[in-house]
């Protein structure tokens, strides 16, 4: 079922906030923590943290987002990133009012698009998988954000929707390319046009969402989910989502030659020596 937006007029353009929430005018000089940054095991957490404007976006938060990322590249015991969000909403979009003071200058406004563009790029980048955690409404840059990701759980009561139309913006971080490409153009393109929000059963339908569980379940399934992926060899994953990611750009036949050339490299490393033993032994494998 869809949910239409007729109670869009309870959202102002800044984040879309809901009517009678006083947004705090953010400016150069405040410099308040966007995202929390943890460890929890060998997952990298990298939380949202503005839950009082719904977690939306701006250059600082993809400056933290792209800071925290780096920082668990580069720490071996870190096998996974997992996204998720503080309060009741993952993220709502982009914080437009910073949107609409940066229209003021081209340099800023085309830097804010573009650094958008290198985080989400980023992220798909990484060698580590990144899961996103999806509660409550997942909106316009708060759906790019998550379609950025590699895996994605949703909350069952969570809400995925593209709310550039309703305001007569269009999708700058990504959303007119990665939509088409995970769930087909009509879909894309009537989820852009209608500005309506659909359930997460609808979402993992269509392919936006992995998995859903229930509400109260989100945040452990998450957790349990990426312990289990850390327990797998990194230097593998890395290479199965660089391949994937890769191959999506190319024909089928670039892209079996790629697997080709990298798999018997591949098949010479440490972990897969771990991995043959372990099955040969009954066991389970425990790699580097």
């Amino acid at each position: 079922m869809f949910i239409m937006m007729n109670s869009v007029l309870d959202f102002c353009v800044s984040g879309w906030q809901p009517r009678g929430h006083r947004a705090k005018e953010w400016n150069g000089m405040d410099r308040e923590a966007r995202t929390a940054a943890s460890r929890d095991g060998r997952i990298g957490v990298i939380e949202l943290a503005r839950p009082t404007v719904f977690n939306c976006l701006s250059v600082q938060s993809y400056d933290e987002i792209l800071a925290a990322l780096r920082d668990f590249e580069g720490d071996p015991a870190i096998r996974v990133v997992l996204i998720r969000a503080q309060g009741k909403h993952f993220c709502t979009g982009a914080e437009l009012g910073e949107v609409k003071r940066m229209r003021a200058e081209d340099t800023a406004l085309r830097h804010f698009i573009a650094h958008g563009h290198a985080v989400l790029c980023a992220l798909e980048a990484s060698p580590l998988p990144v899961v996103a955690a999806v509660h409550g409404l997942c909106l316009a840059g708060g759906l790019e954000l998550a379609m950025a990701c590699d895996v994605v759980l949703a909350a069952a009561s969570a809400r995925f929707g593209d709310q550039h139309a309703q305001f007569g913006l269009v999708p700058g971080w990504g959303g007119t390319q990665r939509l088409p490409r995970l769930v087909g153009l009509r879909r894309a393109l009537d989820l852009m046009f209608s500005a309506r929000w659909i359930e997460a059963t609808e979402a993992e339908r269509w392919g936006l969402v992995n998995q859903v569980v229930a509400d109260e379940a989100l945040q452990d399934a998450a957790i349990e989910y990426c312990r289990a992926i850390a327990e797998r060899s990194a230097p593998g994953l890395a290479l199965m989502k660089q391949l994937a990611r890769g191959g999506l750009e190319d024909s089928l036949a670039e892209g079996l030659a790629q697997e080709a050339s990298a798999v018997v490299p591949a098949l010479l490393t440490p972990d897969v020596e771990e991995g043959l033993a372990a099955f040969e032994g009954r066991r389970k494998p425990v790699f580097g």
